[in-house]
């Protein structure tokens, strides 16, 4: 019986690549590629396909640049993954390309332009909290604002956002740590998309109200008020008192109008999670071509999550704008190797179980797709995790590569929009900055449509190239920063997405 053989059943992303993917599950014996190689096993969808023998310890290439090398002698037409394909230090300067900057015409979205000059995608008031044990007196006001119906009168108002999170107390009061998630805390109050912050503490947790306004330089005022539960006499007076705060802020946050705003002041963070072997073929690339249509109008992209580009941090390296940005990277990827060190584990420890199973097998693989959404621009700035967005362009910003704590970040940082690539199905969504979804592949688009805004997956059918999806994605951006809700949005995600990066003992 003849070989099965399929027009479209696998993409070589690279001339030089010995290995290809699966556009669809592949039967044992079907006949693949230019070279009619026959599949000796099945093949999963976004699974890799050897296209030529590769000995034990030779590389093996996607994208044109090494992903590991074979841990067993692997045959023609073999399924590459796990059980053949190990994590090797191997990197090549091969294939790696300069920075290219795009000139596109500068949209216009309608934003709300703030008294600093920067302009928001939503228009939230935000309650934060200086440690856990305010946490849920912060829900509580929140809860009560919103069932008086008191919103109803504010229609510029988009809600009332409680910012919960775990920790605040039983840490050193100075340090990396304390640095780190007040630095966190404060950045995210800051953010454009926060009309006005009411902030809440209980009174005796190490990071005290004082202290903290004192490092901010912040006083009372219709934009930021702020008290402690032991203070205000307990709970029930504490939500009483926030209440009556909120109240007295709501009419000045109201005032915001939408007005038109140019892309150039939108901050974007870049956000990879729940990876598939397509992330890196469609989403990604697609979201690359996006990133440099922003930062070409004279907008600003985010790039995050230093353990998924380890391995790819030489195609950083080539377009960063100085030698000090190189060495900045290069220690920020020093301090990882350092760290998972300490804690007896190592970079390779990601991919994740869920990861493998869509087709990804090294951190090498995943890092030079998880890259591919910076695009081709320069990269003009490297910060710490939640410092302030200083540049426009591409800028890293330092974070761990779990989703929920990196995008916390990028919000501290001032992102005003997520764009969050997904292959698996990622359930994420942020408040007060709306994040949008890419499937990186049509089935996942199809299996949940309510999570789900833009289908990148079109581009392995051969239906949309990669600069027409990328000018889709910069559409739907702009609509959304005008006001449009993203399907996470419309879910009622953002109320416990908020994960700062937790540094250091706990006391």
């Amino acid at each position: 019986m003849p070989a099965p053989k399929t027009d479209i059943a696998v993409i070589r992303l690279n001339p030089n690549d010995n290995v290809v993917v699966a556009v669809t599950q592949l039967a044992a014996g079907t006949s693949v590629g230019a070279e009619n190689i026959i599949t000796a096993d099945v093949i999963p969808f976004g699974h890799k396909v050897a296209t030529s023998a590769i000995r034990e310890g030779e590389p093996v290439r996607k994208y044109g640049q090494v992903i590991g090398v074979a841990s067993a002698d692997i045959a023609p037409g073999a399924h590459v993954h796990v059980h053949n394909l190990a994590f090797s230090d191997l990197r090549e300067a091969a294939g790696v390309a300069p920075a290219f900057l795009r000139n596109d015409a500068v949209k216009t979205f309608q934003g709300f332009k703030r008294g600093d000059g920067r302009v928001a995608t939503r228009n939230y008031v935000g309650i934060l909290t200086s440690v856990n044990c305010s946490a849920s007196v912060a829900k509580y006001i929140a809860q009560e604002v919103e069932r008086s119906g008191l919103l109803a009168d504010y229609p510029n108002v988009d809600g009332i956002v409680p910012i919960v999170h775990s920790g605040g107390c039983g840490m050193a009061g100075q340090g990396e740590g304390f640095d780190l998630l007040s630095r966190t805390l404060w950045g995210t109050a800051a953010n454009p998309n926060f009309a006005a912050v009411l902030l809440v503490g209980l009174g005796c947790e190490v990071l005290q109200l004082a202290k903290f306004k004192q490092i901010y330089g912040l006083t009372e005022s219709e934009h930021f008020q702020s008290f402690t539960i032991q203070d205000t006499g307990g709970t029930k007076r504490a939500i009483a008192e926030g209440v009556d705060k909120l109240k007295a802020m709501l009419p000045r946050a109201n005032q915001a109008q939408r007005t038109p705003q140019p892309a150039s002041e939108l901050v974007i963070g870049l956000q990879c999670g729940a990876s598939d072997g397509w992330s890196g073929v469609t989403a990604n690339p697609a979201l690359g071509n996006a990133s440099d249509r922003i930062i070409s109008m004279g907008g600003t992209v985010l790039l995050s999550e230093t353990p998924e580009i380890y391995g790819a941090e030489h195609l950083l390296y080539a377009r960063a704008e100085s030698p000090e940005l190189v060495e900045k990277l290069r220690a920020r990827i020093e301090w990882w190797e350092r760290y998972t060190a300490l804690h007896e584990m190592e970079m390779n420890n990601n991919p994740s179980p869920g990861n493998k199973a869509g087709g990804l097998t090294t951190i090498l693989e995943k890092s030079l797709g998880a890259v591919a959404k910076a695009g081709t621009s320069p990269l003009v700035d490297v910060i710490e995790y939640a410092e302030p967005v200083k540049k426009h362009g591409l800028v890293f910003m330092d974070s761990p590569g779990f989703d929920p704590c990196s995008a916390t970040g990028q919000v501290a940082s001032g992102a005003t929009m997520i764009a969050f690539t997904t292959g698996r199905g990622s359930a994420y969504g942020c408040k007060p900055t709306p994040s949008i979804k890419l499937a990186t592949n049509s089935e996942l688009f199809k299996k949940m449509p309510d999570d789900m805004d833009v289908d990148c997956g079109t581009i392995a059918l051969g239906q949309t190239t990669v600069e027409e999806k990328g000018a889709e994605i910069v559409d739907y951006m702009l609509s959304v920063a005008s006001g449009q809700k993203s399907k996470s949005e419309e879910l009622g995600y953002g109320d416990m997405e908020f994960v700062p990066w937790h540094i250091g003992a706990v006391m």
